[in-house]
């Protein structure tokens, strides 16, 4: 058995064997050749903590393991990170177990690299700028991400407490592009892109603010009650999803579902645009919407990936078990 521990995540993946993984993880669910387990995810009753587990087994790669993990609040006191994970790989052809890898830094990889592919895929080819909602650890990972996929001249953002958005400042001026603060009104009359990452579970981008044109990464929600835009939004825009269930479940279209001004027919899996089998963005004018909710299959690929780069480069700890 491997094991790759956090501390060599950084010096093993990077945005590009990220975005690949992830991108060949939604064409494989696409073409239904992978799959999700159900998610368990549940309050332990101790520190406060949020814990579960996402897996799933991709035929095609197989990959088949689990990410284990959660949110414990009070880490930042501990001087640790308040999400914790763990990825487990199995040998898909005899159980046995493969690899132990260290998820932390991998989930964040894999969900700005969600975000960067829907960007990718949907976005409107002469987008300038990029408006992020949201000042958290995860902004920082979604910029660096996202900039790389179109022509980007500016970024703007805002954020509750706008203190909080000279970390993301910081990160813009590292890359070279103009950062304002704004308001959310100003935020969506200027984007061409945006991207939401906060936990909220009442609406803070609404229809209102967005012009025609703009593509939306949600990428916030994934669990029952949050919400980061208004259900309005979501039904005017084209949608598209990483996983239908976990989309009209535990993401942001569960609220435009549960108004009934959206249907799950309505959904499309960002996959099908990957294959080819699905057109994605019809017009200049239309509105188009990732619903990023996480998907066990994402970790997976992201950890195979580090795995495989850390036996090439022979830092991979091999041991019985």
């Amino acid at each position: 058995m491997w094991i790759v521990p956090e501390a060599m995540i950084a010096g093993l993946m990077d945005r590009k064997a990220s975005f690949e993984a992830v991108a060949g993880v939604f064409a494989s669910m696409a073409s239904k050749s992978a799959y999700n387990f159900p998610v368990i995810r549940e309050a332990i009753g101790h520190a406060d903590a949020l814990y579960g587990f996402k897996s799933g087994f991709d035929r095609q790669a197989l990959h088949l393991g689990l990410k284990s993990g959660g949110y414990w609040p009070g880490n930042m006191a501990k001087g640790l990170t308040n999400h914790q994970s763990t990825v487990f790989l199995f040998d898909a052809d005899t159980g046995k177990c493969r690899a132990v890898v260290g998820g932390n830094l991998l989930t964040a990889l894999r969900t700005a690299a969600a975000a960067a592919v829907s960007v990718a895929y949907l976005a409107r080819k002469d987008a300038k700028v990029l408006g992020i909602v949201g000042a958290g650890h995860q902004a920082a990972f979604q910029l660096r991400a996202i900039v790389e996929q179109r022509g980007f001249e500016r970024v703007i953002a805002w954020n509750r407490s706008p203190e909080k958005l000279a970390s993301l400042k910081a990160v813009a001026d590292e890359i070279g592009l103009p950062f304002d603060s704004v308001s959310l009104e100003a935020l969506g009359a200027q984007s061409d892109v945006i991207v939401t990452i906060v936990s909220a579970h009442t609406a803070i981008l609404k229809d209102i603010h967005v012009k025609p044109g703009t593509h939306i990464a949600c990428m916030g929600t994934d669990t029952k009650g949050k919400q980061e835009v208004e259900a309005a939004l979501v039904a005017r825009a084209s949608v598209f999803t990483d996983e239908i269930a976990q989309s009209v479940t535990i993401g942001e279209c569960q609220h435009a579902i549960a108004k009934g001004s959206l249907h799950q027919s309505a959904i499309t899996e960002l996959g099908a645009v990957i294959n080819g089998t699905h057109a994605g963005r019809k017009t200049e004018a239309e509105v188009t919407l990732f619903d990023g909710t996480g998907v066990g299959l994402q970790d997976l690929a992201v950890a195979a990936a580090a795995v495989d780069l850390a036996i090439a480069k022979g830092v991979a700890i091999e041991v019985d078990f």
